[in-house]
């Protein structure tokens, strides 16, 4: 029971290194060709949006609308990717709910 006890302070102590090192780690999510881009980290806050001017029309609100979700989605996604693949390395694979 103590080993059991000691293991999981350890893999406490490595959650809190790793959500501190997810909170730095930044992915990009990119649509329309690099029309529009968007920046998160691995807390999935948004970091940075970047919109190329020539996509920005009056008369088409929605087209730029549509880019902008299509980069924040593949830019969250790619985050939760990382965030998964860190994650199995300290947990063995092993999915344990509410760890992020």
């Amino acid at each position: 029971m103590k080993n059991l006890l000691k293991q999981a302070q350890q893999m406490q102590a490595k959650l809190s290194t790793l959500q501190a090192e997810l909170a730095t780690r930044e992915v990009e999510g990119v649509a329309g060709g690099g029309m529009v881009k968007v920046v998160v980290n691995g807390k999935q806050e948004l970091l940075k949006v970047t919109i190329n001017k020539e996509c920005v029309d009056p008369d088409d609100v929605e087209m730029l609308e549509e880019l902008v979700k299509t980069a924040m989605n593949q830019a969250l996604k790619s985050s939760q990717d990382m965030v998964s693949a860190a994650m199995s390395k300290i947990t063995g694979g092993v999915n344990i709910p509410g760890l992020f």
